[in-house]
């Protein structure tokens, strides 16, 4: 069985209270617990004590990053969590700088993770439809799929060594939502993962 760290980048606004996603978190605790698996949850609300931060990680070997997309990325809380806890890694706990040499300063970037055994899995919350991904004749998204989109979360992560689990979204969560859906997608992707 696995150390699951599931972390629920979500920051309760005016705009949406998050409902879905810690739904979603507490639907995969629920699941990985049922299944034997050990399960930690941060939240952005959470004291950011730095020593607990990184022990989660070197506890974990697997983290599901459940988020909602805002403007085509993380909320604002989650990047400064990752600057600062990332950051604090960066020695060791979660990689050993950035993989280089001062023999080879050029090469191997991004190469010094130590996590090398774990995997992670984006879970996404989107209010875009599915059908603005993955599709030349959509405007936006212009034929790129949510994994590129993510691409930056990826790196973030292959950062420390880590490899990436299939990605799990749900989709127009506010202009057409399919919640009871979603949740029984959700469940058989945790199953067929973890």
């Amino acid at each position: 069985m696995s150390n699951v760290l599931i972390i629920n980048a979500h920051e309760p606004s005016e705009f949406s209270a998050g409902r879905l996603n810690a739904s979603l978190v507490d639907k995969a605790q629920t699941l990985l617990t049922a299944k034997g698996h050990d399960v930690r949850v941060v939240t952005m609300q959470d004291e950011l004590v730095m020593e607990e931060q990184l022990a989660h990680y070197e506890w974990a070997d697997r983290v599901i990053l459940q988020t909602p997309v805002n403007w085509m990325t993380i909320p604002w809380t989650f990047k400064k969590y990752m600057d600062e806890v990332f950051s604090a890694g960066m020695m060791g706990t979660l990689c050993n700088f950035d993989g280089r040499t001062s023999e080879a300063p050029t090469d191997n970037y991004g190469t010094g993770g130590v996590k090398t055994n774990a995997k992670y899995m984006l879970s996404l919350t989107f209010n875009a439809p599915k059908q603005a991904f993955d599709n030349d004749n959509e405007y936006l998204f212009q034929g790129k799929g949510v994994d590129d989109l993510m691409f930056h979360m990826h790196a973030n992560f292959r950062f420390f060594g880590m490899s990436a689990l299939p990605t799990f979204a749900c989709y127009d969560v506010l202009k057409n939502p399919d919640i009871e859906n979603d949740f029984k997608r959700f469940e058989e992707h945790i199953s067929n993962h973890f």
